[in-house]
């Protein structure tokens, strides 16, 4: 059996409860599993997909407008 430490919970008794300057835990994000120190690399890629994404909004769209005018204009032109 492997014993875990929890944090002690009386680390802060000395602190006030109104301290802006409270330690903060470390987080973790996607973007760290980005293999690359440049800044710029990583922005280029932000970018990017952005650009696809407004893309694909931007097709989706079109889709949901031309789809029903299609159908209408098929079901008309059947008659």
């Amino acid at each position: 059996m492997t014993f875990i430490p929890r944090p002690s919970t009386h680390d802060d008794e000395d602190r006030p409860a109104n301290d802006n300057n409270a330690r903060v835990p470390e987080v973790f994000s996607v973007l760290d599993l980005i293999p690359s120190t440049d800044d710029d690399e990583v922005a280029d890629i932000v970018r990017r997909t952005e650009r696809l994404a407004i893309a694909l909004v931007i097709g989706m769209a079109i889709c949901l407008i031309s789809a029903p005018a299609v159908y209408v204009a098929l079901t008309y032109y059947s008659y």
